[in-house]
């Protein structure tokens, strides 16, 4: 981990993927990120997929680098510990509803310059996940099979949630901005993060939602091409798949040479009458006619050929790879230095992990920190942040208002 945030810290009260990616990215850059779950774990906490003992290996992973407390959240006085936590630290992210007892005021009244994130579903309040937000984005109905019906033809949904992801992403941004903010005018924020806004504002940003309300009617289906440019997967002589891409013009000369289909591109602008070096619009207009050459002359060839040509030519392109054999590429992982191998991970199961994203040239990174047994910073948290003795965190504890490490326990016990 790089320490550029290590004079923050945060509390962070969610479940699933959003909220914890946004607590991850802040850790993952120095963070003190301390989760607060209930006792026996949250809505995530044995999400699958679980390994033989019971451990999930989605939270083992979205919870990298934290601490975490444990705390009877259906309590009063569990819900008390935990907003006096918040308000003592003064940084807060939690996917928890505005009407709870953690919302924003109900810390802030003893925390004036709270920065709460707090990710909703929809702007007004209904609930919504990933799945449900994408499906109403507009992309499913716009992926599949060229040749579908348009009217008639299936959504097809995305496996990816991709939209939970780049929420993280945002409210981690947000939360940085608004401590930036309180450390110019000493205010604090309250931002509320809507999964649904981050998709259809990203459908707007994107200029797709501009696009359609200009055009009056919606996209066509593409199957695997690019929209607006020339890309699209192939299939070589021996089955391999790839995917090719060329937006720029060095990129589309040097795919052009790698094919040696210089004669039959001529020849085609002759026929059509246009130049497809001169940009993305011809090269897209005219796909089907420039997909059946690349297509004929990449049923001529093995991958290897193909691919030492177009890597010879500087093309962008790549293999499509099953995520198992992903996982065990060593371009991707092996010898990629965004990963390092991971240990004392809660589930006992040894495997790469990555580091932060963001690389910093002549800093060191650090190994990827594992993930924290449910409860095994209880202890420490509740005496460092609060001021609790010894003996008032025994008392907690054995009157399971707070639990300490399950370490020796799958599922939280």
């Amino acid at each position: 981990m790089y320490q550029l945030l290590d004079d923050l810290s945060i509390i962070e009260a969610s479940s699933f993927v959003a909220s914890p990616t946004a607590g991850l990215y802040c850790a993952q850059m120095g963070a003190e990120v301390i989760r607060v779950d209930h006792k026996a774990g949250g809505l995530d906490y044995d999400r699958y997929m679980l390994t033989d003992e019971g451990r999930s290996l989605s939270w083992e992973n979205l919870n990298r680098a934290k601490k975490s407390v444990a705390l009877d959240l259906r309590s009063g006085e569990g819900r008390e510990l935990l907003v006096e936590l918040s308000a003592r630290t003064g940084n807060l992210i939690t996917n928890l509803p505005e009407k709870s007892f953690l919302s924003h005021d109900a810390v802030a009244a003893s925390c004036p310059d709270l920065v709460s994130v707090r990710i909703m579903g929809w702007h007004d309040g209904r609930q919504a996940m990933d799945f449900t937000v994408n499906a109403a984005s507009g992309y499913p109905l716009m992926c599949g099979p060229e040749d579908w019906d348009q009217d008639t033809a299936p959504p097809v949904n995305q496996v990816l949630p991709a939209w939970d992801f780049i929420t993280g992403a945002y409210c981690a941004f947000a939360l940085v901005s608004a401590v930036r903010h309180r450390d110019k005018t000493g205010e604090g924020s309250q931002l509320r993060v809507p999964l649904g806004d981050v998709a259809i504002g990203t459908v707007a940003n994107s200029g797709a939602m501009a696009e359609m309300l200009y055009r009056g009617a919606d996209r066509e289906r593409l199957g695997n091409a690019i929209w607006g440019a020339f890309g699209r997967d192939f299939r070589s002589r021996d089955g391999t798949r790839f995917m090719v891409a060329a937006l720029t013009a060095k990129q589309w000369a040097g795919l052009v040479k790698a094919f040696d289909l210089d004669k039959e591109i001529a020849a085609l602008e002759q026929k059509c009458g246009v130049r497809f070096a001169d940009g993305d619009r011809p090269r897209f207009e005219h796909r089907h006619a420039l997909f059946d050459l690349f297509q004929a002359r990449a049923k001529a060839m093995d991958w290897a050929a193909i691919s030492a040509a177009m890597g010879a030519e500087g093309c962008t392109f790549e293999r499509y790879r099953t995520m198992h054999e992903a996982a065990h590429d060593p371009a991707l992982v092996g010898d990629n230095p965004l990963f390092s191998a991971s240990t004392g991970n809660p589930s006992g199961f040894e495997y790469p992990a990555t580091r932060s994203f963001a690389n910093i040239p002549g800093r060191d990174a650090g190994d990827p920190a594992p993930a924290p047994f449910l409860g095994q910073h209880t202890e420490e948290v509740l005496a460092e942040r609060l001021g609790l003795s010894s003996g008032a965190i025994g008392d907690l504890v054995d009157r399971d208002v707070a639990r300490l490490s399950d370490g020796g326990m799958a599922n939280g016990g």
